[in-house]
C-alpha cells in the first residue's frame, strides 16, 4: 500500500457504496477480510481508499467508483487536510484553464519532478491573475514543490475530471462538498439571496462594473454579479480567502480584473483608495471585537462613531466609504440594527443625508441565522450637489404574497420552503417603482415610501413592520368568505372519509421479508435523493411530511448530473427525524426530482402493490426496529423495514384501505390549514375593523 494513499472514513465508504453507515459497520463485524483501519481514532477510524475500493469490488458491492467521487475522497483524505488540497486543486485548475497546453508536459514527468515544475508554472498563472506574490495580503500564495508533492495523484485525477466537466464546474463541485461537509465552519450566503442582492445594485442608472465585497466569505455575492469589469474581495480567514479567490478566478473571464486580499477589513483595509460602483456585503453579526478602541478617529465614520455593540453600522460606513458618488451598496443586516437605541444617531444621519435608501425585511430562513427575518439595507453614496432623498423605502417580504406551493400556505416554513422567485419579484418591483424605473403598484402591507421626517423621532426605528399599513385580513373579507366555504366543504369531506368502526382480531403472524431482500430479488428498486442539477421542481422531505406539492429547486450550476425523478406508484420515505411517513407518488407529483434525506422505493407492480408497501412502512414498530439513534438525530435504514409475504390480491385489499386512510389524512391536513387561515384572518379583520362583530 502506498505510504501516502488517501484515507476514507466509514461515512465515505457508505457514500461510495450507496449504503448507510450501519451497513458499513455490519461489513466490518461480519467480514474478517474487511480492510483494517490505518488511521483516525477508535470511535472514528479511517481506512486506505485503494484497499476499500478493491474489497468492495471483490464483494460485488461496487462496480466502479465514479471519478468525481474518487477525486473528492482524495481531497477529504489529503494528508495536509481538505482545505490545502482544495487550494492546490484550484491552482491547478486555473493553470489548466489559462494555459491548457502546458499541462500534458508537466503531468508526464515523475511525481517529484512534476511537483517542482508545477510550482513554477503555478507561480506564473497566479501572478498573471492576482498580481505579484510580494503584494501585501495576496490571498493565494504559490505552493512549493514540497507542498505539492502529496497532491500530485490528486491533481492528475482533477485534470482528468476537468477534461469532462470543465475547470470551473469541477472546482464548484469540490468546494460545494467541502462546504456541505463542514456547515458550522462557514457562514453561507444562499444563491437566491446573493442573486437578489446583486440584482439590486445592477438596477441602478449606471451599471455596476466594479464591485467590492469587504467580507467575501465563500465569494457567493461577487459570483452573482453579471459581467463585471473588476471584482475586489477581502476576507479575514486566509484559507477561505484563498478558496474564494480561486473560485472567482475560475468563474470570471480573464478580462475581469480580480483582486483578493486577506486581512481584517475594519482594522486593515486592503483597498483604502477604492471607489467602486457597488458594494455587496454579508458582514459578521454581533461582533464585539471589531476594533472599537483602535478605530475611534477613523475617517470612515462620516455618519458617527459606532458603539461597541454596533459593529454592523461600522460595516455600513465602510461600504459607503468605498463607493463612488451615486454608487450603491447592499448589506445583509440583523433586524436589531434597524431599531437598537445605541445606533439611532447614525441611522438618523444616514437618513438626513440621503445615504440610506431602503430597508427590506426578508422572510425567516433567507440566510443564517435561519430562525429570524434578516434585513437588506440599500445605500447610495450622496453626491456633492445632490439633494437628500425625502423618503425611505420600507419593504416587508416576511410573509410572501405568493406561497411556494400551489397557493397553499407553508406548513413548515424555513429555508427549504422559501420561494425566492416571489421574494425577488416583490423586492425588485418595489425598488424599481421607488427609483422611478417601473410603474408604482399598490402592495398593502408589503411596501411603502415613508417620508424621512416621520422616521426622525427619538428611536429612529426603521423596522419595516412598524411603519407599513397592515395587509387586508387574509386577503380581505371576500377571501375570508371563500376560506370559510372551503373549510366547510373540506370538513364535510373529512366526515365522509372517516374510517368505519374497526373490527378487532388477534395479532397476525405473517411470514416477513425486508425491503433489502425485496430489492435483491428484483421486486423493487431503491434510490437515494439529493443529487442532480438543472431546472424543475424538487420533492423535499417537508413536502412528503406535509403532503404538499414539490417546493424545492435544483442547483443550476456545478457538474451536470441527472437527478432521480419520481414516477407514479413510487413510494418515498424520509430517512431522518424518527417519524413514520411514506408517500405514494401520483400523476401530479410525477417528474419532480427526489430531494435530500429521502429514499425512493420503486415496486414492481406485478409483485408489490404500492399502497400496501407504503402502509406497512408506516407502522410504528416497523420504523422503530429499522431506525438507528445518534446523539442528535434518528436515521431510518429503509432496507431493514419489514413487510408480510402476501399474495398480490391480498396486498391490494390492504392497499385500498391504506389509500383511504391517506385520503382521510390529507383532508384533515387541509382542514387544519384552512382553519388556521380562517382563525387568523378573523383576528386580523376584527382588530383592524374590516370585519364587524356579530
Amino acid at each position: 500500500m502506498p505510504e501516502n494513499s488517501t484515507e476514507v472514513t466509514a461515512a465515505g465508504i457508505a457514500r461510495l457504496a450507496g449504503v448507510g453507515r450501519a451497513a458499513v459497520s455490519n461489513w466490518r463485524r461480519r467480514h474478517a477480510d474487511f480492510p483494517k483501519p490505518v488511521g483516525g481514532t477508535e470511535t472514528s477510524p479511517s481506512f486506505a481508499l485503494p484497499a476499500v475500493e478493491q474489497w468492495l469490488r471483490d464483494q460485488g458491492k461496487l462496480a466502479e467508483v465514479p471519478l468525481r467521487e474518487r477525486v473528492w475522497q482524495q481531497v477529504a483524505g489529503h494528508p495536509a487536510g481538505a482545505v490545502p488540497a482544495l487550494v492546490h486543486t484550484g491552482c491547478a485548475l486555473l493553470l489548466l484553464r489559462t494555459a491548457p497546453k502546458t499541462w500534458p508536459e508537466i503531468a508526464a514527468a515523475p511525481d517529484e519532478r512534476m511537483a517542482d515544475v508545477l510550482s513554477l508554472a503555478l507561480d506564473k498563472a497566479l501572478t498573471a491573475r492576482f498580481g505579484p506574490a510580494a503584494e501585501d495580503g495576496r490571498a493565494v500564495h504559490t505552493p512549493s514543490g514540497t507542498e505539492l508533492l502529496p497532491s500530485v495523484p490528486l491533481l492528475r485525477a482533477v485534470a482528468e475530471l476537468a477534461a469532462g466537466t470543465g475547470a470551473g464546474e469541477t472546482f464548484e463541485f469540490l468546494l460545494g462538498r467541502q462546504l456541505d461537509a463542514n456547515p458550522r465552519q462557514y457562514t453561507l450566503t444562499p444563491p437566491g439571496l446573493a442573486e437578489l442582492m446583486a440584482a439590486l445594485v445592477e438596477a441602478g442608472e449606471r451599471p455596476a462594473r466594479t464591485v467590492l465585497d469587504p467580507a467575501a466569505g465563500t465569494g457567493a455575492l461577487l459570483r452573482a454579479v453579471a459581467d463585471p469589469a473588476a471584482l475586489y474581495a477581502q476576507e479575514t480567514d486566509p484559507d477561505l480567502a484563498a478558496l474564494t479567490a480561486l473560485r472567482l478566478a475560475l468563474h470570471t473571464d480573464t478580462g475581469c480584473a480580480l483582486a483578493a486580499r486577506t486581512a481584517d477589513t475594519l482594522r486593515a483595509d486592503a483597498f483604502p483608495q477604492l471607489a467602486a460602483d457597488a458594494v455587496l456585503c454579508h458582514p459578521p453579526f454581533n461582533e464585539r471585537n471589531w476594533g472599537h478602541d483602535e478605530l475611534a478617529y477613523d475617517p470612515r465614520w462620516e455618519y458617527g462613531f459606532p458603539a461597541r455593540t454596533e459593529s454592523e453600522l461600522a460595516w455600513v460606513q465602510h461600504a459607503l466609504a468605498h463607493l463612488r458618488e451615486g454608487g450603491t451598496a447592499v448589506l445583509l443586516m440583523p433586524p436589531a440594527a434597524a431599531s437598537r437605541r445605541s445606533g439611532r444617531r447614525i441611522r438618523a444621519d444616514l437618513l438626513r443625508r440621503g445615504a440610506l435608501r431602503a430597508v427590506i425585511a426578508l422572510p425567516a430562513g433567507a440566510a443564517p441565522p435561519y430562525g429570524i427575518p434578516l434585513h437588506l439595507w440599500v445605500l447610495r453614496k450622496p453626491g456633492s450637489g445632490a439633494h437628500p432623498s425625502p423618503e425611505l423605502l420600507l419593504v416587508d417580504t416576511a410573509e410572501p404574497a405568493e406561497p411556494a406551493s400551489g397557493g397553499q400556505p407553508s406548513a413548515t416554513g424555513g429555508r427549504d420552503r422559501l420561494d425566492w422567485q416571489a421574494v425577488r419579484r416583490a423586492v425588485l418591483d418595489a425598488w424599481q417603482s421607488f427609483e422611478g424605473s417601473a410603474p408604482a403598484g399598490d402592495r398593502p402591507g408589503a411596501g411603502r415610501a415613508v417620508p424621512v421626517i416621520e422616521l426622525l423621532d427619538d428611536d429612529v426605528d426603521l423596522a419595516p413592520a412598524r411603519h407599513l399599513p397592515p395587509p387586508a385580513a387574509a386577503g380581505g373579507p371576500g377571501e375570508l368568505i371563500r376560506v370559510r366555504e372551503r373549510l366547510a366543504e373540506t370538513l364535510g369531506r373529512t366526515g365522509a372519509l372517516t374510517p368505519p368502526a374497526v373490527t378487532l382480531s388477534d395479532p397476525a403472524h405473517w411470514p416477513l421479508t425486508t425491503v433489502g431482500e425485496l430489492a435483491r430479488a428484483g421486486a423493487l428498486q431503491l434510490r437515494t435523493g439529493g443529487s442532480g442539477t438543472g431546472p424543475g421542481p424538487v420533492l423535499t422531505e417537508h413536502d412528503v411530511l406535509g403532503s404538499t406539492a414539490p417546493s424545492g429547486s435544483l442547483p443550476t450550476d456545478g457538474p451536470s448530473e441527472e437527478p432521480v425523478l419520481v414516477e407514479p406508484g413510487d413510494v418515498v420515505v424520509p430517512v431522518l427525524g424518527g417519524g413514520s411517513a411514506a408517500r405514494v407518488i401520483d400523476d401530479a407529483t410525477a417528474g419532480a426530482a427526489l430531494g435530500r434525506n429521502l429514499q425512493l422505493l420503486r415496486p414492481d407492480p406485478a409483485a408489490l402493490d404500492p399502497w400496501f408497501l407504503a402502509g406497512f412502512l408506516r407502522g410504528t414498530a416497523n420504523n422503530r426496529q429499522a431506525s438507528s439513534y445518534a446523539s442528535t438525530a434518528t436515521r431510518l435504514d429503509a432496507r431493514r423495514l419489514q413487510l408480510p409475504r402476501l399474495p398480490l390480491a391480498e396486498q391490494q385489499r390492504y392497499g385500498e384501505r391504506f389509500r383511504a386512510l391517506a385520503e382521510f389524512e390529507d383532508a384533515l391536513r387541509l382542514a387544519g390549514r384552512l382553519g388556521g387561515q380562517l382563525v387568523q384572518g378573523m383576528y386580523d379583520g376584527l382588530t383592524d375593523g374590516t370585519v364587524a362583530p356579530k
